[in-house]
């Protein structure tokens, strides 16, 4: 089985050192070179072949986001046009919308530098854990630069059964992780303002990160998108974001709930290697709203969703998932179908229109008994 290739691009000795002596550790992994800028990194790669590249934001001459749009322009040579790219970021506010920025032109997924962790020895850990994973799920075995014709999926087990009747919806919650961003960016611009019942959504970002994410898809969408807050009232229209580091779930107001349902947050164990998690938010809705629930897991690699997906359709709630065509990482949407939880599989662009129509005989009463705060 050949290795996978991969070409580190950063402009920093140190950081190159690092990443270069974690990956080549890996016997699957070959670094095949290195480059100082994305200039030279777009000269290169032709040369290189690599199968994956990490690419730093901030570097002379030509920075990541520039050479991110030049490999997917062809500039680097028109075969390597999709080679997956994972950009390296820096846990700041700058770090954090250069980074968003970085995938809205093209790359796959991202990690953070190591920051405050006090040796070498640690720092190369953290890479390790964050990195290796992510240039494993992109490049799937064995690796090709430029895939060969998708062999057509086998079809989907059939669903497991309910335990009881579906019922309507009345709470919509979303799970994503590698690609969610800019598969978010193509769902949620796509919901109307009047949507019928509140959303909940855990994308797996660390904190700073989905504080930016959270505006930019606010400027997307006719929905109201925000950064989930402890304790804020549940309304339709609304777009809760869980906060990096915290587990998003919903809680009632007042005694048995009859006041309302509310946010919560915390920072209990991670679940699925995440924190936040879907499968914690997927658990409160089933029990909050009774089984309500409309679910929908988008591209992302691990299974995190998966029991709580099955909790759902138990309860009888509906379960939609991206198609292996068009995820950039099949493992969460994957993981659900096979295990027979997904009502639908669907490709990306057609899962606002199935958001819709399931949502049309909403009426999300339950969610407006309170009502500190009007929807815009």
């Amino acid at each position: 089985m050949n290795p996978i290739r991969v070409m580190v691009v950063d402009d920093s000795v140190v950081v190159r050192k690092i990443v270069t002596d974690v990956l080549s550790a890996d016997p699957a992994i070959e670094v095949v070179g290195t480059a100082v800028n994305g200039k030279v990194a777009l000269a290169k790669i032709g040369q290189l072949e690599p199968d994956l590249v990490t690419m730093d934001i901030e570097m002379p001459e030509m920075n990541g986001i520039e050479a991110v749009r030049g490999i997917r322009a062809g500039a680097g040579g028109a075969r390597y046009g999709r080679v997956p790219i994972v950009m390296f970021s820096t846990l700041t506010d700058r770090g954090a919308s250069a980074t968003l920025d970085a995938l809205a032109a093209g790359a796959n997924d991202y990690v953070t530098k190591p920051a405050n962790v006090g040796s070498v020895a640690q720092s190369m850990e953290s890479v390790r854990e964050q990195l290796i994973p992510k240039i494993k799920a992109l490049t799937g075995r064995p690796v090709a630069v430029v895939p060969p014709p998708r062999a057509a999926a086998p079809p989907p087990p059939p669903a497991a059964p309910r335990t009881g009747p579906p019922k309507s919806p009345e709470v919509l919650v979303i799970g994503s992780s590698t690609g969610g961003p800019e598969a978010l960016a193509k769902v949620l611009p796509r919901l109307p303002a009047s949507l019928p019942v509140p959303v909940l959504l855990v994308q797996h970002m660390p904190p700073v990160f989905t504080r930016q994410f959270a505006q930019r898809l606010d400027r997307l969408c006719a929905l109201r998108v925000v950064e989930a807050s402890d304790g804020t009232p549940l309304l339709p229209g609304t777009v809760h974001l869980a906060p990096g580091d915290h587990h998003l779930v919903v809680r009632p107001v007042g005694a048995g709930g009859r006041a309302g349902l509310q946010t919560g947050l915390h920072q209990g164990p991670p679940e699925n290697f995440c924190r936040p998690a879907v499968d914690p938010l997927f658990r409160s809705v089933v029990e909050a709203f009774d089984g309500a629930v409309l679910a929908v897991v988008l591209t992302g690699m691990g299974s995190d969703g998966r029991n709580g997906a099955g909790e759902v359709r138990a309860a009888g709630g509906r379960v939609i998932v991206q198609d292996q065509a068009t995820s950039v990482v099949w493992g969460m949407p994957g993981a659900i179908s096979q295990a027979g939880y997904a009502d639908e599989v669907l490709p990306l662009d057609r899962i606002p229109d199935a958001i819709t129509r399931h949502l049309a005989g909403a009426s999300g009463v339950r969610t407006t008994v309170t009502t500190a705060g009007v929807p815009r």
